[in-house]
């Protein structure tokens, strides 16, 4: 009976299933607005160009004087790779899926109301951790690998407030909703067709947490801001089914086809961020920002049975790791903003990689624009590239080679009342 655990414990371990390929460091997310994708997400905390600012930095909610609100929506078309690397071409041929990640969508909104001159509330809904991953039913490693989805959605309401001219803070609560999804198939080298379903499970659950930030507006060309997002223990209970008999002495996790609850929980880290914005001259600004996201806190995945405890621990064994990103934003009139920018992620599993985890540190190369539709109204467009660096990994004595690039597009809309 201890198999009623054990598939949601490999859901956990799926969660990092090269959504780092994606977008960000470990299964995070970093596309909050069209307007940062072009900038590659630098200054994000004390730019607040729009109401995206409410996902870095409640307290820059302090700088809009009327109503904001703003809807966006990216989309991650990925290039990932997993090979064998035995020297053996029949067996390196079999454990190579050279499209590992399908593309995603991902949709944010921000609103922002101004309470008075020094009150200001908001709510936004986006995500900060996410994946997609698809093998092939018969790929020669399916217990290792197959299908996992992992999508979350942040609720988070805010206030700010203003303590004077130049320093401002806020605060939020994070309700953080998650599915997921996960099949694994037999592989070859055993008694079960290779294509058959080992384990399928899905599952939902909610966490909660909080946010906090401040903002220093040196004057209206300068201004700093950091913040804060609390861990989140996202629990989840769903069913699962296995193709395996039930009973069978090797192999106790079957369930012949019943269908069966389980129970986990998936330690979301904590993260940090502070930025900088300069506008140098009525044309040009720069800007930057340092993240880091404490994913030490995600050491293992440990699945449990009601009245049995734990049945499966599986060691992950992430490091903290962090993100560095500087930009420009060129001002060519007041129809048009141009802007660019680069940043470095550090990889937090670069000291224990599994096929599940073929992550690697990469650098992003970023565009955009903003057109003015009107005083109201304005129009944001970006364009990332994502360039991997390959890694190398053994995994049960097989040697693996990953590599992950991404292109992102993405298009937003903003309106002040």
């Amino acid at each position: 009976m201890k198999i009623r655990k054990l598939p949601l414990a490999l859901i956990a371990a799926s969660a990092t299933l090269t959504a780092t390929e994606l977008s960000a460091a470990g299964f995070q997310l970093v596309e909050h607005s069209a307007t940062g994708l072009g900038r590659s997400f630098a200054g994000e905390a004390a730019i607040a160009d729009n109401a995206a600012v409410m996902a870095r930095n409640p307290a820059a909610m302090a700088m809009f004087d009327s109503i904001a609100v703003s809807g966006a929506l990216s989309y991650i078309a990925p290039d990932v790779y997993v090979k064998g690397n035995t020297g053996v071409d029949s067996i390196d041929n079999a454990l190579t899926n050279n499209d590992v990640v399908p593309g995603a969508a991902v949709p944010a909104g921000y609103f922002i109301q101004p309470l008075n001159d020094q009150w200001a509330w908001g709510v936004g809904m986006f995500s900060n951790f996410g994946l997609s991953t698809d093998y092939p039913a018969d790929y020669a490693a399916g217990s290792l690998a197959g299908q996992t989805e992992l999508i979350t959605l942040n609720l988070n309401p805010n206030v700010s407030y203003r303590i004077n001219q130049q320093f401002s803070i806020g605060a939020g609560v994070n309700a953080v909703y998650g599915t997921a999804k996960l099949v694994r198939n037999f592989g070859t080298g055993g008694p079960f067709p290779a294509d058959g379903t080992a384990a399928s499970l899905e599952g939902d659950g909610w966490g909660f947490g909080w946010n906090v930030g401040a903002l220093w507006e040196v004057n209206s060309n300068h201004r700093f801001g950091i913040s804060y997002r609390s861990k989140v223990d996202l629990g989840f209970e769903g069913d699962f089914h296995s193709d395996i008999p039930e009973g069978l002495s090797d192999n106790p996790y079957g369930t012949g086809g019943e269908t069966i609850p389980g129970e986990l929980t998936l330690n979301l880290p904590d993260i940090f961020e502070f930025s900088g914005y300069n506008r140098l001259n009525d044309a040009f600004a720069v800007h930057y920002s340092y993240v880091w996201t404490g994913w030490s806190t995600f050491q293992e995945i440990n699945a449990t049975s009601e009245g049995i405890g734990s049945v499966l621990n599986k060691q992950e064994k992430f490091s903290n790791s962090y993100r560095v990103a500087f930009g420009g934003t060129w001002y060519l009139n007041p129809a048009w903003e141009l802007r660019a920018g680069m940043a470095f992620d550090q990889s937090p599993s670069r000291t224990h990689k599994t096929i599940s985890i073929p992550d690697n540190d990469r650098y992003n190369y970023g565009l955009g624009f903003t057109y003015h539709l009107s005083e109201k109204g304005s129009l944001d467009a970006g364009f990332t590239y994502i360039q991997g660096k390959e890694g190398s990994f053994n995994e049960e004595g097989v040697e693996f080679v990953s590599k992950g690039d991404a292109y992102i597009a993405a298009i937003q809309y903003n309106h002040s009342f």
